[in-house]
């Protein structure tokens, strides 16, 4: 092994508990740990790096000593930190780079490219190559920019005075090296600006190591794609590093999200076959356009995300549930869309609200209605497996099915042929109705039309007490709101056509 023993006058120390630094100053750590130890491979002996180089990993702690010029050692181990393949893509040593699929090489590359190195003085580039992609027997070409040099190759300029030594003094941060980092006020800007430890500030440099990366793309603007930024809350380096090398190779379509909670939960609940996933917060930040900054993403969205055991569980309900994603075709191009219902259920999870809270409101403001058309099975089986808190919420749901039920019934008896396409027109008056809820009497008057036209209903009548505070009102009418949709998006299609479904409803209601 060739870390030595102990570091007796370490030039750069960096530690875990440190209570001056931040989530992404410990991924920074995080990523450096993981550098190191792959540099441990292809420099096994001190002697072969600039300045007899040494450090001691920690499962919390680095250290890191070397004899002469600070420039000359910083310059080559952040050269050999930060590469770029042949292919023009970033290429970073700690991800152990000459065993990872040239789809997970994409993924870091655009992931970095759309958060930490998006301004063109940071991260120089030569054209944009497009590469082709096989996702599902369909072709993906997926573009990028070809790198020719970035910020972290060269950064040791910053960390070092004219002599070639380490800077004493706090250096200036920014936005490109500490996502967010900003002047607060530019008539102030030298008493504004965010300013770091020289060592820190080298932490930084290799947060992109260990973040993950994932692309939000909207079916509305498919050509303009947001990214989530992931930032691991690592508590032991050593188990965070074996954790991530064991992801080993990831999908392109892994990345494709619908959601800031999307992100969050996809990275905590994801688990590897090797080793269990010991990371449990994260913080996740969305990069998206504004209109005041076209040119570059923004930071929109910021959450700090804890995966508990029934966050756990219901998003992995949501997954098996509904599709993971489609592709489409705009303009001859094909892209990935991951499914937006599973995201709207990811932020009510993060939120700590019921996987159904607001939903309809949710599907009406991002335009979703056709798509319940096509998930019923999904939220049908959502219901059927959730934990309620209240059976009355359940009871509700079978309540408006058995509705749902006699009035199809009766639709069917009317018509005898053509029958779904009436049925599909009922569906849309009842969310229309639905629709016009904006109070409590609003609602009153809504379910007892729908349970009136139904006729007798068994569960009604057998459980009318546990209903009584959702019927009433006192609950909360927009949870009876949010009832009922689910009931009417998750009522079986096939039960809707099925003919003896039908008839047998028709005699459950003569």
């Amino acid at each position: 092994m060739s870390v030595l023993a102990s570091v007796v006058n370490p030039k750069i120390q960096l530690n875990l508990g440190d209570p001056s630094i931040t989530w992404i100053h410990r991924a920074g750590i995080a990523g450096l740990w993981m550098t190191l130890k792959q540099l441990e491979k292809l420099y096994p002996i001190a002697a072969e790096r600039p300045g007899n180089l040494t450090w001691l990993l920690a499962p919390r702690s680095i250290s890191l000593e070397w004899q002469g010029q600070d420039f000359i050692v910083l310059d080559w181990l952040l050269k050999q930190s930060f590469q770029i393949n042949e292919d023009g893509l970033i290429s970073l040593t700690g991800l152990n780079r000459h065993s990872i699929n040239i789809e997970t090489q994409i993924n870091i590359h655009l992931g970095i490219t759309a958060t930490f190195l998006q301004h063109n003085q940071v991260f120089k580039f030569d054209g944009e190559k497009s590469w082709p992609l096989i996702v599902d027997g369909m072709e993906i070409d997926v573009e990028y920019k070809k790198v020719v040099s970035y910020a972290h190759q060269h950064f040791a300029k910053q960390l070092c005075d004219k002599q070639g030594q380490l800077l004493e003094q706090p250096i200036g941060v920014a936005g490109w090296l500490y996502p967010g980092s900003v002047v607060r006020h530019v008539a102030f800007t030298k008493e504004t600006k965010f300013e770091e430890k020289p060592e820190l500030a080298f932490a930084l440099l290799y947060a992109p190591v260990s973040c993950h990366y994932f692309v939000l793309r909207s079916p509305t603007q498919l050509q303009h794609p947001q990214y989530v930024l992931v930032i691991p809350e690592v508590t032991n380096l050593e188990v965070y590093a074996q954790q991530y090398w064991s992801l080993g190779n990831l999908d392109y379509k892994y990345s494709h999200v619908s959601s800031l909670g999307d992100a969050a939960l996809r990275f905590l609940t994801y688990k590897t076959v090797a080793i269990p996933n010991q990371v449990k917060r994260c913080q996740v930040i969305l990069f998206g356009t504004v209109a005041w900054s076209k040119q570059q993403k923004t930071r929109t969205e910021i959450a700090v995300v804890k995966v508990t055991e029934i966050i756990d569980i219901v998003y992995k309900l949501s997954c098996i549930s509904f599709s993971e994603y489609k592709i489409i075709n705009y303009k001859n191009k094909n892209f990935i869309i991951s499914n937006m219902l599973k995201g709207i259920i990811a932020d009510n999870l993060i939120k700590g609200f019921l996987w159904w809270n607001d939903l309809y409101i949710k599907i009406i403001n991002f335009n979703l209605s056709k798509l319940i058309l096509y998930e019923n099975r999904g939220i049908y089986n959502m219901i059927e497996h959730s934990k309620w808190d209240i059976e009355a919420q359940k009871l509700f749901i079978r309540a408006c099915h058995e509705a749902l039920k006699k009035i199809y019934a009766k639709i069917y008896d009317r018509t005898k042929e053509g029958q779904y396409a009436q049925i599909e027109r009922e569906n849309i008056r009842i969310l229309s109705q639905l629709g016009r809820c904006t109070n409590v009497e609003n609602f009153r008057k809504f379910i007892a039309e729908f349970w009136g036209r139904a006729g007798q209903l068994s569960i009604l009548e057998e459980h009318w007490e546990e209903l009584l505070p959702l019927t009433s009102g006192i609950m909360d009418w927009k949870v009876a709101r949010d009832l009922t949709f689910i009931a009417i998006a998750s009522y079986p299609k096939s039960k809707q056509i099925n003919t003896k479904n039908l008839e047998k409803a028709q005699l459950g209601n003569e």
